[in-house]
């Protein structure tokens, strides 16, 4: 009778889960398709605001010149995803250090936090000029300044701000300090580093396509948007645009799927009834 009896509770486990999937995402989905309807109604009759395309012109367009879009959407996420690599890499490394000694943490912190103030519209010509105009380093540097200060700020504030309680469980263990980072600080400080990876994942590709405004191959979205606004092609502009944060919430899926899979305790916690 236990076995029958979990058997038909894990049956109606699943359309509870499905149906609870459908009334979170249901109104999000009503007001998407609602706001494209919207846009095609109004902008379909053209006057003053002509130049935004409607969404069925967009859609042509992204077929008409898919072979043009789908070269440049490879290289921007090149782009996107190196700079993600470099700033998370050096994010965390800089975390760990100023985690670790407290002068560091004076120094290095209000020096992130002032630098992260910078406009990246003043910086990306400088990249340019360092790393190459036509070098896809340029604008993974681009991406990985937009990454890097969200992630080391995250990682400081995880590794550092523990609860008092854990640490003096752990001496009276006798830990050391490194066994008491990979059991107690570590693990508290993943869900910031997550959090600071999925805004960083989207600040990656706006630094990139930011970067490439200023110079670059032909073969670029950012080039692709300037060059068609310049040529009055805003349909295929909007199609570049809308390629670009489809990759940005693609890569933000992935990086939340990961987040699932590497702290499910977290999300356990989190997605449990009150």
């Amino acid at each position: 009778m236990t076995a029958s009896s979990d058997r038909a509770g894990g049956a109606g486990a699943l359309p509870r889960a499905a149906s609870d999937s459908i009334r979170r995402y249901l109104p999000a989905l009503i007001v998407f398709v609602g706001g494209l309807v919207l846009w095609q109604l109004y902008f379909s009759g053209g006057g003053f605001f002509r130049p935004v395309p409607t969404p069925t012109e967009i859609v042509g367009a992204t077929v008409d010149q898919w072979e043009l879009l789908s070269r440049s959407a490879v290289a921007t996420i090149i782009e996107a995803l190196g700079g993600l690599a470099i700033g998370t890499t050096a994010g965390l490394l800089v975390g760990f250090l100023t985690a670790r000694w407290a002068i560091a943490r004076d120094i290095l912190l209000p020096l992130a936090i002032g630098a992260s103030t910078i406009p990246i519209i003043a910086v990306a010509p400088i990249l340019n000029n360092w790393f190459g105009v036509l070098n896809p380093l340029s604008k993974m540097m681009m991406a990985a300044l937009l990454v890097f200060f969200p992630v080391v700020i995250s990682v400081t504030r995880g590794l550092v701000e523990v609860q008092a309680g854990h640490l003096e469980l752990m001496r009276s263990y006798a830990a050391d300090d490194t066994l008491i980072l990979r059991k107690v600080r570590v693990p508290n400080m993943l869900p910031f580093f997550f959090t600071a990876l999925k805004v960083g994942t989207t600040l990656a590709f706006i630094g990139a396509i930011v970067g490439e405004f200023f110079g670059g191959t032909s073969d670029v979205l950012g080039r692709i948007v300037l060059q068609m606004i310049s040529g009055g092609r805003f349909d295929v502009a909007w199609a570049a645009i809308i390629i670009g944060a489809c990759a940005a919430i693609l890569a933000y899926l992935v990086v939340t799927l990961v987040e699932r899979w590497a702290i499910p305790w977290y999300w356990h916690l989190h997605d449990a009834p009150a």
